[in-house]
């Protein structure tokens, strides 16, 4: 999936959500789930998401309900194959952004 968001330091779980398409509570439940999301917390509780986040939100996304694991297969697939899945995701991420702006030049023209 590609997640189209404005070049910002920090997102709110809002925005974040609706780019990805869910609610707010999955992106807080994938928090509680997996280690590797650390959204920062204000005073108030409210979560900041990272670039570094997304990056990470777009790789659960994609294991989760892309290509269907769960959520401990996913956890699993996380801790031993990181690299290996990092790089064929990037790859798919490149391909995904390319069909975007082919798709945005058809519809212009």
């Amino acid at each position: 999936m590609y997640v189209e968001l404005p070049e910002k330091r920090y997102y709110g779980i809002g925005e974040v959500a609706k780019a990805f398409g869910v609610n707010t509570s999955l992106i807080r439940f994938w928090e509680k789930e997996f280690d590797v999301l650390q959204p920062k917390k204000n005073a108030k509780g409210n979560r900041k998401f990272t670039p570094q986040d997304i990056q990470n939100l777009q790789l659960i996304y994609h294991l989760v309900k892309e290509r269907g694991f769960t959520l401990e297969g996913a956890k699993i697939h996380l801790k031993e194959e990181k690299q290996k899945t990092l790089s064929t995701f990037e790859v798919v991420q490149k391909l995904q952004k390319v069909r975007a702006e082919l798709l945005k030049i058809k519809d212009q023209l």
